[in-house]
């Protein structure tokens, strides 16, 4: 087993099934991504997730009101931290800070699942962008609200956003700036699915169950592919597609699973 993470800002555990939870607890900030450590927790438990195959799926969620109120306002106010110094000096503060959180939720090799448990505001909506599914409380709300302080999505969500909703849904909410409700959330494709609060962590979990009981090896190729065909040509695609079925065919995962279904 390899040792968890040390964490600073946020809550990690792993339960019998393999799912990871990894809950934000910077409440006092309405669990702000910078002016804290939740960018460096992210980015340590995707590091550890990819090396401990333990590990099949990720829940994400945020403790208190908040999932994620994104990048702290009052730092851009006072120009501190990431916000603070010459064009350049900017400029690198987002290169080695939050752009290494979409970096590795990017690279992260398991399905993760965002618990949506409040508003999930600019970069906070962003995170959740970055996850496979969304799972929204019906008190959740998101924006990506950027524009109202008249800067852009520098963590990358503009990458993620179209690849969702479409370039048009994707435009409007990002032009306009608005915060969209639950429901709206729902029936624009950013949420899978909404619950009550209440029933907004068993959900996830039990989502996330049921995908890291699969083969993991298996499990991790496929997010692999997903992303994948979102940047390869067909025929580069089926080439990978095939190198990385020949690693499934020969591996013991899959000699088991063909011996328990020929066994029904």
């Amino acid at each position: 087993m390899i040792a968890m993470p040390e964490l600073g800002d946020a809550r990690l555990s792993l339960d019998d099934s393999g799912v990871a939870t990894l809950v934000l607890a910077r409440d006092d900030l309405r669990n702000a991504l910078t002016g804290t450590e939740l960018i460096a927790d992210i980015v340590n438990t995707c590091e550890w997730i990819n090396r401990n195959h333990a590990v099949g799926a990720l829940v994400l969620t945020g403790e208190g009101k908040a999932f994620s109120s994104g990048g702290n306002v009052a730092e851009m106010h006072e120009r501190r931290g990431m916000f603070g110094g010459t064009p350049i000096e900017v400029q690198d503060g987002y290169r080695r800070g939050i752009q290494r959180m979409t970096l590795a939720m990017y690279r992260l090799e398991v399905p993760a699942i965002a618990a949506v448990n409040g508003p999930a505001i600019g970069a906070g909506m962003d995170l959740c962008c970055m996850c496979d599914i969304r799972i929204g409380s019906t008190q959740a709300k998101v924006g990506s609200t950027f524009v109202n302080l008249g800067i852009i999505p520098g963590d990358g969500g503009a990458w993620f956003l179209p690849r969702l909703i479409g370039i048009q849904r994707a435009a409007e909410l990002m032009f306009s700036g608005r915060i969209v409700s639950a429901a709206e959330a729902l029936s624009l494709g950013l949420f899978m699915e909404t619950v009550e609060p209440e029933g907004l962590l068993a959900r996830a979990h039990e989502l996330a169950a049921q995908f890291a009981g699969k083969p993991r090896e298996a499990l991790r190729i496929a997010k692999r592919l997903l992303w994948a065909g979102q940047r390869l040509e067909l025929g580069d695609f089926l080439d990978y597609c095939a190198s990385q079925q020949s690693l499934c065919h020969t591996s013991e995962q899959h000699a088991a699973a063909l011996q328990a279904f020929m066994g029904r």
